[in-house]
């Protein structure tokens, strides 16, 4: 089967190659699944460069997630069988034709959704559900904002705090991604920087309540400027490449909590919550109230493309490989 592996980590992701690889069996425990799609995620960039918190051991086949059917399962496994239409992954691995995935680690595809909208939902709403209901404990009728609200798990977020009742105020860095966003049906779409005062003047003065940040750097030293008293600002990741800091006297002043967030580990900690957790959004998905939004589809001879439209922001919603 092929693949994409990386066998040296490197700043340069063009480093990965796409090889032939031996096709095993599954041992106990596991399942060996035909890979239809699978989704491009920061992550799967920065294991390659090393800068993730997990370090795989070299080499490893890249992919994060991914979606398709059943192949064969290993001792043990009793809650798939071949043929099943599955979702989920094992942190590498999804960037073939074929995975062998921890069998614990798959779910059965939510009813309506076909392969590449199941690849593309699972990290970005499951990291969206526990920022907002878990770590954010949104309520209906706050304000919620939003940033790098066009990309992968932004976007979750913006589908995640309409549903559940709040005023959403969305920033993006071009004119595309923020009329994509007015479509979408954020109440206020604003440019990711220079947002402070248009937040303010949107709430009456107060600030937004939950503040949603995958970007980091300047735009968290702003939102610490717009939050509301009793604000939760929810730390997700760092793609501006900068992670920022705060003075703790702001927190203390200003009377709002920097939340972080990390929901595989949340899902770790609290295995109960954590299948709660991809229970509602498995529900969210069959009752359409999930809508992931794919940008583009790349064949695997074309994964680095893929990873260089995510690298270079040209993503909205989520690019998708279909090996």
């Amino acid at each position: 089967m092929r693949a994409l592996v990386c066998r040296a980590i490197a700043e340069d992701i063009s480093t990965v190659k796409v090889e032939d690889m031996p096709s095993r069996e599954p041992g106990p425990g596991e399942a060996k699944v035909r890979i239809r799609a699978a989704s491009v995620n920061f992550p799967d960039i920065l294991m390659i460069q090393g800068k993730y918190q997990y370090k795989p051991p070299l080499p490893f086949i890249c992919g994060l997630e991914g979606a398709g059917e059943v192949i064969a399962v290993g001792d043990g496994v009793s809650h798939v069988k071949p043929g099943d239409r599955v979702v989920g992954g094992a942190k590498t691995g999804s960037f073939a034709e074929e995975a062998i995935c921890p069998a614990a680690a798959l779910r059965h595809i939510p009813k309506g959704m076909d392969f590449t909208a199941a690849a593309a939902f699972p990290a970005a709403y499951l990291t969206a559900y526990v920022a907002l209901v878990r770590r954010g404990a949104l309520q209906k009728g706050e304000t919620l904002l939003v940033h790098g609200a066009a990309g992968g798990v932004g976007l979750a977020a913006v589908d995640l705090g309409l549903a559940f009742g709040a005023k959403v105020i969305a920033t993006a860095s071009s004119e595309e991604k923020r009329t994509f966003l007015k479509e979408r049906g954020a109440h206020l779409v604003l440019e990711s920087s220079g947002f402070r005062e248009p937040v303010k003047e949107f709430t009456g003065g107060r600030g937004a309540d939950v503040i949603y940040d995958p970007v980091g750097g300047d735009v968290f030293d702003e939102s610490v400027r717009c939050i509301a008293f009793d604000g939760r600002l929810l730390v997700i990741g760092f793609t501006s490449g900068r992670i920022p800091s705060v003075s703790v006297n702001m927190p203390l002043i200003k009377g709002f909590s920097v939340v972080g967030v990390r929901a595989g580990e949340y899902g770790r900690q609290f295995p109960d919550r954590g299948r709660e957790n991809l229970a509602a959004i498995d529900a969210l998905a069959e009752q359409g109230i999930i809508r992931p939004y794919v940008c583009a589809t790349f064949p695997l001879d074309r994964a680095i493309e893929a990873m260089r439209m995510l690298q270079d922001r040209k993503v909205i919603g989520k690019v998708v490989i279909c090996p």
